[in-house]
């Protein structure tokens, strides 16, 4: 976990990135602050106790997925804080009557979590990645090489959505099982390779490394239908044979040329910066 702080129109927003998951979290009374335009952090602490109590006799999930993790406060100290990734804070942000409310979502959206435009217009986010990477002197190959493998990366994140795999750290825990079995080092490793921190570790794969991580994705994907796999435990059985199909022929192509397909080549400066 790593500590940071995000600014929003002044206003210094508590964050820390979980590096297994990949997601930022947020302090939830720092963007109530926000919200309520309260310049006493005390007032909104209460604001959120009693929004809270309210969210949670509503039955509202809001609530439930929000974590509580160790956060600086202004005296120096770690504190347990309620925190909760964008998506949550989105559905948040809705209970809140603001004039804050529409920057609030734009500004989550530009610090990192382009999904969250994504899941109001694909179309809208599928263009902005196009014109992100072109910027950065991709080339057109690659760029298509890229596309074509989120969506076969979407396609295996539905099936795990409606066979009872959890977002979040499940999703994390498979992706590295796939990741790991046919490259041969972890996520995290394989961007400790290439000198990645918070970067999108498939923004700054080669062409190669692109087109293997989606061949031991669809071979996941396959595998899994055709045995039903449900759950964490039968998903990450097709993960380890899908990601074992990708590995052989990676090892295959290694012995022809000579070269590695795993390397520590990134597309640094990152993109989205």
């Amino acid at each position: 976990m790593k500590n940071d702080i995000a600014v929003f129109e002044d206003n210094d927003i508590r964050r820390m990135y979980d590096e297994k998951t990949e997601t930022w979290y947020f302090s939830v009374v720092d963007i109530i602050q926000v919200l309520t335009d309260q310049s006493d952090h005390a007032l909104a602490r209460n604001y959120w106790k009693v929004l809270k109590n309210r969210l949670k006799k509503e039955g509202s999930e809001v609530v439930t997925n929000c974590n509580r993790l160790k956060l600086t406060a202004k005296d120096g100290k770690k504190y347990l804080t309620d925190v909760a990734d964008a998506e949550t804070l989105l559905r948040l942000v809705q209970s809140v009557p603001s004039p804050k409310a529409e920057p609030i979502k734009l500004w989550l959206a530009k610090v990192g979590y382009e999904r969250i435009k994504e899941m109001a217009d694909p179309e809208i986010a599928l263009n902005r990645s196009r014109a992100l990477w072109r910027e950065h002197g991709r080339p057109e190959k690659w760029i298509e090489q890229r596309m074509l493998g989120q969506e076969t990366r979407n396609k295996l994140t539905d099936y795990w959505k409606g066979h009872e795999v959890k977002e979040g750290r499940e999703y994390a825990i498979l992706t590295n099982i796939i990741h790991q079995e046919w490259s041969g080092v972890s996520v995290k490793q394989h961007k400790d390779l290439k000198g990645l921190e918070t970067q999108n570790l498939r923004d700054h794969m080669s062409e190669a490394e692109l087109i293997f991580t989606a061949l031991a994705e669809l071979s996941t994907r396959q595998i899994a239908e055709s045995m039903n796999a449900t759950g964490l435990e039968e998903n990450a059985t097709a993960g380890k044979r899908g990601g074992g199909i990708a590995r052989q022929a990676r090892q295959e192509l290694e012995a022809s040329t000579g070269q590695k397909v795993v390397t520590g080549k990134n597309g640094l400066p990152p993109i989205g910066e």
